[in-house]
């Protein structure tokens, strides 16, 4: 069997694994979120920053949900980063959203953060402030899932089919899910372009 076969059979187990409850959970703490006036701010490093602009641009457009990712103003992370130190860059951007009990902090992650082992300290201290005020948490990780796991009040955790392939998949399946929520019919209330053409073609 060949690599690209081998990857596409992880995938099509990992899908069979998806605990699909905790998805629904998710979508429905995200139409109260948009219900209540919140946002919605998502939080990731690496491919998942990548990950949560994308997102930030379908929960508003697809969703209607205000939504911001911290990670796209490259000015204030680096500024942030360079003048306070890497794990505080999300927390304190955060404190000067004035973030509320009715936002949700999302997290995508590989491995939702860890301060024993030092990853992804600035998730950790994000999630431990998002908790003193009382926001919503969800977030699509990997591996255990990890602090956002912990603390999270949805959460959906890629399952691990290959301990080589624990990145690719869970950043792979972080964007499956989210575009699961934004067609989800507890949230969409925008037609996507190519859907709306083709039911015009009909």
């Amino acid at each position: 069997m060949g690599y690209a076969q081998q990857h596409l059979n992880e995938a099509i187990e990992i899908i069979q694994k998806m605990d699909v409850p905790a998805i629904e959970n998710m979508a429905e703490l995200l139409a109260t979120v948009k219900k209540d006036g919140g946002r919605i701010f998502f939080l990731g490093v690496g491919g998942s920053a990548g990950n949560c602009s994308h997102a930030v641009n379908d929960f508003r457009k697809i969703v209607g949900i205000e939504s911001y990712a911290p990670t796209d103003n490259v000015s204030e992370l680096t500024a942030r980063t360079n003048d306070e130190g890497w794990s505080t860059i999300f927390v304190e951007w955060l404190k000067t959203s004035k973030l509320l009990a009715k936002d949700a902090v999302f997290i995508f992650s590989v491995g939702g953060g860890n301060l024993e082992k030092n990853i992804s300290p600035n998730l950790v201290e994000a999630l431990k402030f998002a908790k003193t005020v009382g926001a919503r948490i969800t977030g699509v990780v990997g591996r255990d899932g990890g602090y956002t796991a912990q603390v999270a009040d949805a959460c959906v955790i890629v399952p691990t089919v290959n301990s080589e392939t624990i990145t690719p998949h869970a950043e792979a399946f972080q964007a499956v899910v989210w575009h699961l929520l934004v067609s989800h019919p507890a949230l969409k209330a925008n037609q996507t372009k190519w859907e709306s053409a083709t039911a015009a073609v009909k």
